[in-house]
């Protein structure tokens, strides 16, 4: 996947939608079901990333029958939520970073090399990301429908803090795309990439899909 470089910077993740249309950067489409026998339920979900420079930005539409933002505090279990995740290795020889963030604009990030002993970011670090979500940024207990909603996020380079990286221009990385919902009524578990294990797990860097940053 080509990531493109956006011609303007962006100050804030409410303007990520408006500089992803201007550059014309096509979405994609999360059609990985992996579980599909014991999680059938396939919402309609699809994305674009783009970069500053600076900052990744990456802009998710989703379309499901329920939503919930119940988690109260960053660092929380947001992965129980309506969730949107970006994980994301910089380079081959490092461990990678769990971005993940559910409906109502609450996230958490940790870095590890797999599943386990994984360092959280800091809170500080976490307020440096900045975030929009049509839902607004707050709790949302869990409702059943037909719900549409966008999440936007902006990334500085400076929140990989296993990493030092001035510039993500020419970056060969590696990564994967998710949406989950472990605690909605029609639990699912996509992915842009598809990942060859037995029951859920995208803490799975060996499955990640290559990106280049333009």
């Amino acid at each position: 996947m080509n990531i493109p470089k956006l011609n303007q910077q962006l100050m804030a993740a409410a303007d990520i939608p408006a500089a992803l249309d201007a550059a014309h950067v096509a979405w994609q489409q999360l059609e990985c079901s992996n579980w599909s026998h014991d999680y059938p339920y396939k919402p309609a979900v699809s994305f674009r990333l783009a970069h500053t420079g600076a900052a990744i930005a990456i802009h998710f539409d989703v379309e499901e029958t329920s939503i919930r933002a119940e988690a109260a505090a960053d660092n929380g279990a947001v992965w129980e939520d309506s969730c949107c995740e970006l994980f994301f290795q910089p380079d081959a020889n490092s461990g990678y970073y769990n971005i993940e963030c559910n409906c109502g604009g609450t996230m958490l990030m940790g870095y590890g090399l797999g599943r386990h002993d994984r360092q959280r970011a800091t809170l500080e670090t976490l307020a440096l990301i900045g975030r929009w979500t049509t839902l607004g940024r707050s709790q949302h207990p869990l409702s059943e429908g037909s719900f549409r909603w966008q999440l936007a996020l902006l990334i500085p380079t400076t929140t990989l803090f296993q990493h030092h990286i001035p510039q993500l221009d020419g970056i060969h990385a590696r990564c994967n795309i998710y949406k989950c919902g472990d605690k909605l009524p029609r639990p699912h578990f996509l992915s842009w990439q598809p990942v060859g294990t037995p029951n859920p797990d995208f803490h799975r860097p060996e499955f990640f899909g290559e990106c280049l940053f333009e």
